[in-house]
């Protein structure tokens, strides 16, 4: 798990310089979705929240290894609603939140299912910010779309702002962290153990 804490000014710092644009791009557009983000069945009876940072290694684990059969088994069969958090640790989970946030809502699952399947990759390039940039552009993103986007620090500073909220909200100390019907839930888990826990809130 990657733990807390973490600082502003370090998640924030060289947010500019991943771009060629310069603080007067500031002005954040409407289709920069800054709110949850559900998936699945919004009447469904059990809400789970998972707290991940797109840099978290137990996380990227998460992603490949247990999400497609949960996915499958009850987000897709309408059994649960799903929110997937950010966790903000670093400048490059940043990046690659404002970027999977930038088409606005309808993309933001798919993109981090890329970020997420890839991270052994991208975080580990060169020049991680350009990296970034190219899985936003194999998403459909345009250099305008991303280079404003993450020359926005308003943008930005809600993301963070959000993130802080809720985190201090579901006393989030790790990730990944789960809620399931408000019972918090710490690390990697296998599908047959993150299924019982989800089957014991159905059952509830």
């Amino acid at each position: 798990m990657m733990k807390f804490p973490i600082t502003r000014r370090g998640v924030l710092g060289g947010l500019a310089a991943t771009t060629a644009v310069g603080p007067q791009a500031f002005a954040q557009d409407a289709s920069r979705f800054t709110g949850d983000i559900v998936m699945g069945n919004l009447d469904a009876a059990v809400t789970v929240y998972e707290y991940a940072s797109f840099t978290c290694p137990h996380c990227a684990a998460f992603h490949i290894n247990t999400w497609p059969q949960v996915k499958e088994a009850y987000v897709d069969t309408g059994k649960i609603k799903f929110i997937l958090r950010e966790v903000y640790f670093d400048q490059y989970g940043l990046w690659a939140s404002m970027t999977a946030r930038c088409g606005g809502e309808r993309g933001f699952y798919p993109m981090v299912d890329r970020f997420l399947a890839t991270q052994n990759a991208w975080t580990r390039a060169p020049d991680i910010g350009h990296a970034i940039q190219q899985i936003g552009k194999r998403a459909g993103l345009s250099t305008n779309q991303l280079t404003e986007c993450l020359s926005d620090r308003a943008f930005a500073e809600t993301l963070i702002s959000n993130y802080q909220a809720n985190a201090g909200e579901h006393e989030v100390r790790s990730t990944p962290t789960f809620i399931i019907n408000g019972e918090s839930h710490a690390g990697n888990m296998g599908f047959e153990d993150f299924a019982k826990l989800i089957d014991e809130a159905l059952e509830a």
